[in-house]
């Protein structure tokens, strides 16, 4: 039986909220680990949702992948942010990720260096966080919009990538230069999941972030799943959803 839409259910109620900054999408929802881990000994993931860094898309349909994450007994953290319509756009969108990512460490100073988690254009400031090569276990970026220059040629999300930089790469360059984790080199380790059969992310933006980041000190690897599109990768319910699991669990 195939899933319902993630979107449309009802979403996991977190356990906490955290505030990161004075606006009000600028916070973390926490989901504690299940059951609860010793504080010296404790894992920490941190995942950034999708949706074309609009504001017509929150966190909440990413609560499902949160709550699994920490039923396995990984502390999960969703970070909010400014998209636009918001306050968001680059580069305000990203250094919310910056100050988030920084409090979620302060906030639990006894995890281990955690593994960060991104969807579509989530995975897109997931990989470009790596590129500041921040402490952390690795990255798990799923079905990410990686390569702003192609995902602008496609017109991907319906001119997702002129709004979100405000520009061409022909107006901008230099924005386009240095918003693009294609272009940045990392020390992180970054495992890039994609379903072969997505149509809102075509695989082809991790196949080409591969090949550009092929020779980083952080090595870099894709797993392609056949027979899954977009959602599915953020999806419990889903045959997809053990190989995220594994990925992060590969990570930690």
């Amino acid at each position: 039986m195939v899933p319902s839409d993630i979107r449309t259910r009802t979403p996991v109620a977190a356990r906490q909220r955290i505030a990161y900054g004075s606006d009000a999408s600028q916070f973390l929802d926490v989901f504690p680990a299940q059951p609860v881990q010793s504080q010296t000994d404790s894992c920490l993931a941190i995942m950034i949702h999708g949706g074309f860094w609009r504001s017509k898309y929150d966190l909440t349909h990413a609560s499902h992948l949160c709550s699994a994450l920490a039923a396995t007994g990984v502390t999960t953290i969703s970070l909010e942010y400014r998209r636009v319509g918001t306050g968001g756009g680059w580069p305000a969108t990203f250094a919310d990720i910056q100050a988030g990512y920084a409090e979620a460490l302060l906030h639990f100073p006894e995890a281990k260096a955690p593994v960060l988690l991104g969807h579509s254009a989530g995975g897109h400031l997931a990989l470009r966080l790596a590129a500041t090569n921040p402490v952390m276990a690795g990255v798990v970026a799923l079905a990410p919009v990686a390569c702003l220059k192609l995902a602008f040629d496609e017109h991907l999300g319906d001119g997702a990538v002129e709004a979100f930089l405000n520009g061409t790469p022909t107006g901008i360059p230099s924005i386009y230069e240095d918003a693009d984790p294609c272009n940045k080199p990392s020390n992180i380790r970054r495992i890039l999941v994609h379903g072969v059969d997505d149509e809102s992310v075509p695989i082809a933006h991790s196949q080409a972030f591969l090949e550009a980041r092929r020779h980083d000190p952080g090595v870099v690897t894709l797993i392609d799943i056949k027979e899954t599109g977009h959602l599915e990768l953020i999806d419990p319910k889903s045959e997809a959803w053990s190989i995220v699991r594994t990925a992060v669990q590969s990570l930690l």
